[in-house]
């Protein structure tokens, strides 16, 4: 039997499912979220989108839900198995529409989603887990190798949970908490992920280019994945297709610019967007200190802050990027703060761009029309998934901390809303099988 209860760090797709199987356990978890409840946490977002007001504490990458919260919650499904059968049948108990269970396009929609992940909290409640939000963990206590309490700041105070395990499962974004957990010895190993911009294209030349003769015969909005092998040994590809979507401001430090993409569950927005990647690898970081992702990211982030003097987002156009071609957009920018024409190369490293351009003759060859001057590139897509991975133990455990159990995106251990929950699980049953589970 558990003699403590368990601490769950951020209450993202990870987070959420690894207390759900706490709290069915009857080990009433206590989760820690730096930011807001998902509806509160929508407010801010808002409030960013209109006036550019950033809440370093609570924004698109940090709250209630996660990143994933805003970027359509998509459900990439792969083949089934026990746990993301649990989690889609999870979903449809909190309102998904029961089409997630089969569909190949399954997708929450963000308008959706605040409904859902109040439905697991709620479950969560019921079972005698609780949430504390506003608060951001800050250290953590050790002795003789076991965890013993964990650190967070709330309201100006430092608060102390006394407890033997922890599920740290904080997201890509929490560049503050890695740190801290790099210089409390953690081992970690910088990890590769994919840096480019978001495509905009007309919605409706998305679906005719994608349907062709049958586009008046398929009520869904276009969807596209594509992907080439350069010579040079990099891939480019599309990441987080959001169909009839917009292109967000995703940003959560001062002085920063980030985008990400996001839809409505009904798709309908005036234009398409995805994000073109190029792989990196560690080899491209520039140093090998293991957070040395995170320092690349955050120097391309400053440089297009530096360079529109504000949350405001560079762009071009696709034209331009690969030729010259001045031709003025064929899409209104969906960025909610504004574009403004800065050439990409003024933000990006060589290779990306260069690759980018390499890629676009295999991309208009397998989705011909893909190649339109006038659609709107908008940067820079940084926060793809984590560039750390922080090393665990066959049993779940960071490597030498007993009771610490690094989990999902943050940790360098999945990608996304399945992948993320799917660890989240498993990570709260490896803590139960080592700790007891209440019977």
């Amino acid at each position: 039997m558990l003699d403590h209860r368990p601490v769950v760090i951020g209450a993202g797709p990870a987070g959420l499912f690894a207390a759900l199987i706490l709290s069915e356990s009857g080990a009433r978890p206590i989760v820690l979220e730096r930011g807001l409840p998902v509806k509160e946490r929508g407010e801010r977002v808002k409030i960013f989108s209109l006036t550019g007001t950033l809440d370093t504490e609570c924004n698109v990458q940090f709250g209630e839900g996660g990143a994933g919260a805003f970027s359509d919650g998509k459900l990439k499904k792969g083949a089934p198995d026990k746990y993301k059968t649990r989690i889609i049948d999870e979903l449809i108990s909190a309102g998904a529409d029961p089409s997630v269970a089969y569909s190949d396009t399954a997708h929450l929609g963000t308008d959706k989603l605040p409904s859902l992940i109040e439905g697991v909290r709620g479950k969560i409640l019921s079972l005698g887990g609780e949430f504390i939000y506003s608060a951001k963990f800050s250290d953590f206590e050790m002795k003789s190798g076991k965890l013993c309490a964990v650190i967070y700041e709330r309201g100006g105070r430092r608060e102390r949970i006394d407890t033997r395990s922890c599920i740290i499962a904080t997201g890509h974004s929490a560049r503050d908490t890695v740190r801290m957990l790099y210089a409390k010895g953690l081992p970690m190993t910088p990890r590769g992920f994919g840096i480019g911009a978001r495509i905009e294209h007309p919605r409706e030349y998305m679906n005719t280019i994608v349907y062709k003769n049958a586009v008046n015969d398929i009520e869904e909005t276009a969807n596209y994945h594509l992907v080439t092998h350069l010579p040079t040994g990099r891939s480019v590809y599309s990441f987080c297709m959001c169909p009839g979507g917009t292109v967000v401001a995703a940003a959560s430090e001062e002085g920063r610019v980030v985008t990400n993409g996001m839809s409505e569950y009904a798709r309908m927005a005036d234009n398409s967007n995805s994000a073109l990647l190029v792989s990196l690898t560690p080899s491209d970081f520039g140093s090998e200190s293991p957070i040395s992702g995170i320092e690349l990211q955050e120097r391309i982030e400053s440089a297009a802050y530096r360079l529109t003097g504000s949350y405001r987002a560079p762009s071009e156009t696709l034209g331009n990027l690969l030729n010259g071609d001045n031709t003025a957009p064929l899409v209104k920018p969906s960025y909610p703060l504004g574009t403004e024409n800065v050439p990409l190369d003024n933000v990006l490293p060589d290779f990306v761009i260069n690759s980018i351009r390499e890629a676009m003759p295999d991309f208009d060859a397998w989705l011909p029309g893909f190649y339109l001057p006038g659609a709107l590139f908008t940067g820079p897509e940084t926060r793809t998934t984590s560039p750390v991975r922080i090393e665990r133990e066959e049993s779940g455990e960071a490597v030498g901390f007993r009771g610490v159990f690094p989990t999902g995106e943050g940790a360098g251990y999945s990608g996304g809303i399945i992948s993320s929950a799917v660890d989240g699980i498993r990570q709260a049953e490896r803590l139960l099988a080592i700790y007891g589970k209440i019977e």
